[in-house]
């Protein structure tokens, strides 16, 4: 089993910047892939970047330019930079992280980001 224990969410002003941190515990043998979701009430969680092993990440367009997302192999962690927030952003961001030979997915238990004055 494999644990997943978040932090850095909080309420921050348009135009702010939060780093979230997601820190692996565990059996973590196979874990490749590292990334982090989001969802808002009454929509489908949505992938906001991920990170393969070897530094290959996607983010998606809504973020992209103010959005980063890194790993530290040797703390099993994975961040999420997120800068010149907007309300739109408001959500709960999920840690995903996968395993490359079950393809089984393990989840944060979530951190609410809101972004408002």
């Amino acid at each position: 089993q494999v644990q997943l224990v978040e932090s850095g969410g909080g309420l921050v002003q348009p135009g702010g910047s939060l780093r979230l941190s997601c820190a692996a515990s565990g059996n973590i043998f196979g874990i490749n892939r590292m990334g982090w979701y989001r969802q808002t009430p009454g929509k489908q969680r949505e992938l906001v970047a991920d990170i393969i092993s070897g530094s290959s990440s996607n983010i998606a367009d809504s973020v992209k330019g103010r959005f980063t997302i890194s790993r530290d192999n040797a703390k099993n962690t994975v961040y999420l930079q997120m800068n010149s927030l907007k309300p739109e952003d408001t959500a709960v961001y999920y840690c995903n992280m996968r395993n490359i030979w079950t393809n089984y997915d393990y989840w944060g238990q979530g951190t609410q980001v809101t972004v408002s004055s």
